[in-house]
């Protein structure tokens, strides 16, 4: 297998002497780098700064950082991105997307300029394209934050110089009401004679992990990839340790709970061999077959698709789904993910915000309000008593 750049090389970069001048030195990326006398211990000592930092940097050649340029970062954040924006299994993250579509804009735009020369000016112009683009207030704050992060992230490799990733700083984030960018409406819960409408146009599959996600308070991606193997029915409430979510990079640690109404609709898809995904998107589809009278079969080749049923249901494919059911039952359309803020309105309404916080995962109430609706009705109650 071809070794990537990144790749410790086999040898180390040797010191040598240049016997005319009498001056130590090491050859990096076939670039000379004198360091000093020979004889001088510090020469010595500046050699292995000088390779430490050369692997620290994946063995590039350091360039001038005034040379760089904005194509140049891109490249080389690119080539870090693609390898750091990874879960354990080696499948990308969503990050990833939202990098490539900022490095093509920024790039697009001022590729070729040198990348100390971007500042606030140029990130503000930046900004306003993706707000002329239509883009929602809180995509281009999250764009804008991304270019920061970038700059940060070569300041600290010293790719490019640390004033010009403190000077875009000054750039703030657009605020709610008070620039041109598209604003869209709050994440709200699902009515649920809207969720009951869609269950019998979707899957049995489909159908209970809609009903485990109003329960559980789970994120879509944590409920498609359960495994009989990851859930302990020791207990009278079963808990299930999720090693892959939004938040593992950071160290936390997120565990789902499932009660009796949920332990019901996880029984039938429990007796399935121990590392098998319990909802099936090719057993939905032998079910859906086994039902109807007559079936269409297609010729083996050449196949009408490219379209293959996976072991598991993906986020994706759940919400997609989800909308196919949406449109067959006539109700407005809606996604998976609100579910999780129905589950977070309940607890609230009914044990309180601290509840609704540990049921979500959520290391701060801050974020738990934005899924918990307040409860009119007992708003009502109270003001009703006390005014």
């Amino acid at each position: 297998m071809k070794k990537t750049q990144q790749a410790t090389p086999a040898r180390l970069p040797k010191f040598r002497i240049h016997k005319a001048t009498g001056q130590g030195y090491v050859e990096l990326n076939r670039r000379r780098v004198y360091l000093g006398k020979a004889d001088n211990p510090a020469t010595l000592q500046a050699y292995h700064a000088k390779v430490a930092e050369w692997l620290a940097s994946g063995c590039q050649a350091a360039a001038p950082a005034s040379a760089i340029t904005i194509s140049e970062v891109a490249a080389e954040y690119l080539k870090h991105a693609t390898v750091y924006f990874r879960r354990k299994d080696g499948t990308p993250t969503s990050q990833i997307t939202i990098v490539q579509r900022v490095l093509k804009d920024w790039v697009g735009l001022y590729g070729s300029i040198a990348a100390s020369d971007f500042g606030p000016l140029k990130l503000r112009a930046l900004r306003e394209t993706w707000i002329a683009r239509g883009l929602a207030r809180k995509t281009v704050n999250t764009y804008c934050a991304q270019v920061k992060h970038i700059f940060k992230w070569a300041a600290g490799r010293e790719i490019v110089p640390v004033a010009a990733w403190n000077v875009l700083q000054c750039v703030e984030g657009l605020r709610a009401g008070r620039s041109a960018a598209r604003e869209t409406a709050p994440v709200l819960p699902v009515p649920l004679d809207h969720v009951e409408a869609v269950k019998p146009f979707v899957s049995r599959q489909v159908a209970a992990m809609i009903d485990l996600q109003i329960l559980s308070g789970a994120r879509s991606g944590e409920i498609v990839n359960l495994r009989p193997c990851d859930i302990d029915t020791s207990g009278d409430v079963w808990t299930a340790k999720i090693a892959e979510h939004k938040t593992a990079h950071h160290g936390r640690v997120r565990i789902l709970h499932f009660g009796p109404r949920a332990q019901g609709i996880l029984r039938p898809f429990m007796l399935r061999p121990e590392a098998a995904g319990l909802f099936s998107p090719r057993e939905a589809e032998q079910e859906r077959r086994s039902q109807c009278p007559t079936h269409r079969h297609q010729p083996v080749l050449p196949a009408k698709t490219d379209r293959t049923l996976g072991d598991c249901y993906t986020a994706a494919s759940y919400r997609r789904a989800v909308s196919v059911g949406c449109r067959k039952a006539g109700v407005p359309m809606w996604h998976p993910h609100q579910l999780r803020h129905n589950a977070a309105s309940t607890a609230r309404a009914r044990f309180g915000l601290d509840a609704a916080q540990a049921l979500l995962g959520h290391a701060g109430a801050a974020v738990t309000e934005l899924y918990a609706q307040i409860d009119e009705e007992k708003v009502k109650s109270i003001v009703a008593q006390i005014g």
